[in-house]
């Protein structure tokens, strides 16, 4: 028996317009890499948690922690910095100029239970990293089981019915 393989004319059609979307996409075209760093962005943050304390981590590099504010009001942190370009002599021409001066504003919302007067914060190698302690009410506590009066009488039906 032969068998007769029908191509679909669309096939071809199909695949040219899939080379053609990869070919002008975006990022085909214009890698993240290339693309200028965007003015006013949001730091990136990792937010974690321990018994004791809430750690806030935010990606600043290149600013300097003079540059940095940190205000915490009640549960509302907000992170902000401003960089200010740089002053220009006369006698200077520029070639390039790509090195952007901007500033950022970041607010948050916290849980409750946070001891503000408290909280410290460092700066190493671009990682602003805060730490603000839990106050002693939501700190996690073990607490310990004690057996009831209702266990008890049946710990002595156990004894009393091996005894006889």
């Amino acid at each position: 028996m032969t068998l007769i393989r029908r191509t679909n004319p669309f096939d071809e059609l199909f695949a040219v317009r899939r080379a053609m979307d990869r070919l002008l996409d975006d990022d085909f075209l214009r890698p993240r890499s290339w693309r200028p760093a965007t003015l006013g962005a949001e730091p990136a943050l990792d937010i974690t948690t321990t018994p004791d304390e809430l750690i806030v981590k935010a990606s600043l590099p290149g600013w300097r922690p003079e540059d940095v504010e940190i205000t915490l009001t009640g549960t509302t942190l907000v992170i902000s910095g401003e960089m200010n370009e740089e002053a220009r002599r006369e006698d200077e021409s520029w070639i390039l100029n790509e090195i952007r001066r901007a500033s950022f504003s970041r607010t948050i919302e916290l849980p409750e239970g946070l001891i503000g007067d408290r909280a410290t914060a460092t700066h190493e190698h671009g990682l602003l990293t805060l730490r603000i302690p839990k106050a002693e009410e939501v700190k996690p506590r073990q607490i310990k089981i004690t057996a009831t009066s209702d266990a008890q009488p049946e710990r002595e039906l156990v004894g009393s019915g091996s005894a006889g």
